[in-house]
């Protein structure tokens, strides 16, 4: 749990500044001086404490990984099964955090590129402590089940439309989380269809003809 905004020190209420306002605008579009203004503190001592914006955006980017890292662990038990009353209680939390990897995505930069392979170590090490026997490619499978908790939040606009709801809104967000839990929990091919086509690939990958 987080302490009540007028506890935390400068330096971390301009950090929270910056990551509100990195995740709703872009870290182009936030400005020094607006992260100033959120957070109460004069221009000069968000220069003391980080010196620059991209200094900030680094802190923000160690900042979201800790607590990417410890929804993971707090999410799952020592075996790897879910946790199912601690999700809805991040629910806050995971909406920002998801805003700010989007938004560190769209922008294509190699700060950008850092977080997401960050994130991606991240996801391949849990998938290693918890699940270590499950997958044949344990980093395939981070990359991809990366890409796939990003997607929806790059295509914004367009899932928004589509739902209906604003996916970052606590409605949107809670009802496509219901339906992510539906998707994983429900397997899409039965073991002999999925034992067939990871077959069929592997006969491909050594050049055989499908």
């Amino acid at each position: 749990m987080e302490p009540a905004s007028e506890d935390l020190t400068a330096r971390a209420r301009i950090r929270d500044a910056a990551l509100h306002l990195f995740a709703e605008r872009g870290t182009d579009a936030a400005t020094i001086r607006d992260i100033a203004a959120t957070a109460g503190v004069s221009l000069g001592l968000v220069r003391h404490h980080f010196g620059s914006k991209e200094a900030l955006r680094a802190a923000c980017d160690e900042y979201v990984l800790v607590q990417s890292r410890r929804i993971l662990v707090e999410s799952t038990d020592p075996d790897g099964a879910p946790n199912p009353g601690f999700l809805p209680a991040t629910h806050p939390a995971r909406v920002l955090l998801g805003q700010y990897f989007a938004r560190s995505m769209a922008d294509g930069s190699p700060a950008a590129t850092a977080l997401f392979n960050d994130l991606v170590a991240l996801a391949e090490q849990w998938i290693t402590q918890t699940t270590p026997d499950r997958y044949d490619d344990p980093r395939a499978v981070a990359v991809l089940m990366t890409a796939m908790q990003l997607g929806p939040l790059l295509m914004h606009t367009q899932v928004s439309a589509a739902l209906g709801v604003d996916l970052l809104s606590p409605a949107g967000h809670i009802r496509s989380t219901k339906a992510l839990i539906d998707i994983y929990s429900q397997p899409g091919l039965s073991e002999d269809s999925a034992k067939a086509a990871k077959a069929a690939y592997s006969r491909l990958e050594e050049g055989e003809t499908p």
